[in-house]
């Protein structure tokens, strides 16, 4: 049995963090589906095409990693594509309770699902996608938290 795994979120924007926990699991996982989800409530920055283009980038070299969109339940598409896996990256202790919360959630719903957590490297614990966005909404320079092709498309 392949090793798959969903590492759902926004994105938006792609950070140095989300790169860092991607980067740190691939030799976990036989396959990484980066899925990005489409949720009506939220009113992203940039659209999920931009999104998977990014990733899409960066990962140009790395056929483990694949960028996908889905809607609805983590858990359904999971089932989707085969993955028995979920990523999920912590930064702090209220990161992992409420993740800990969906992961329960998750496991109740399917129990041959598992949510994995990697702890994000100390020097990304500051860098997060709502942060990022209010840096770039009011004009200031985010490249700091930002991989290269993310950089290379807002600041052409």
């Amino acid at each position: 049995m392949q090793r798959i795994c969903l590492f759902p979120g926004t994105f938006d924007p792609v950070t140095l963090g989300h790169i860092d926990i991607i980067d740190r699991a691939l030799p976990l996982f036989d396959k990484i589906y980066v899925g990005i989800g489409i949720n009506a409530i939220k009113d992203p920055m940039f659209s999920a095409d931009q999104r998977m283009e990014w990733f899409k980038e960066i990962y140009k070299n790395e056929p483990k990693v694949e960028s996908v969109t889905y809607e609805g339940l983590t858990i359904q598409y999971c089932k989707k594509i085969n993955a028995h896996f979920i990523l999920r990256g912590i930064r702090f202790v209220s990161d992992f309770e409420y993740e800990k919360t969906i992961a329960d959630a998750n496991r109740t719903l399917d129990r041959s699902i598992e949510t994995i957590f990697l702890t994000g490297e100390p020097k990304y614990t500051s860098v997060a996608s709502t942060i990022v966005r209010d840096i770039l909404r009011n004009g200031g320079n985010a490249s700091p938290f930002l991989p290269q092709a993310v950089i290379d498309t807002l600041y052409s």
